[in-house]
């Protein structure tokens, strides 16, 4: 069976196709992760929202290695509402250097895919 064919005889029978956006953001702490969240998700700029509630990031600012609790947030979005998610966080977003990387999710569930993009129209 080529690759084709084992994807569409998958179990769920859901075939993987399109792409969606990760942004991966850490915050400094929950509240702001939520409120992040849902600004994104209530103004259909992101489908979806993970928030995990704490990591310790370690890095150097203004000389200093700091060692802090970070709260990471994670938005899903199609590639066309990326830029517009983007500079909504960085409107919003406290630090004064926050990171927003972005991540592709090459393939996505049909089914997840689909819902993703009709929550973002």
């Amino acid at each position: 069976m080529n690759e084709e064919a084992q994807r569409k005889h998958a179990p769920g029978g859901s075939q993987e196709s399109g792409q969606l956006m990760l942004l991966y953001i850490p915050c400094p702490d929950m509240g702001t992760a939520k409120e992040l969240a849902a600004a994104a998700v209530s103004e259909r700029l992101a489908a979806c929202a993970n928030i995990l509630p704490t990591m310790v990031s370690v890095y150097r600012w203004q000389g200093a290695i700091e060692d802090e609790e970070e709260t990471v947030l994670i938005l899903k979005t199609p590639p066309e509402r990326e830029a517009e998610l983007r500079r909504l966080i960085e409107a919003r977003h406290p630090y004064d250097v926050p990171a927003i990387l972005t991540l592709a999710a090459v393939r996505v569930n049909t089914p997840y895919l689909e819902w993703a993009q009709a929550e973002t129209a």
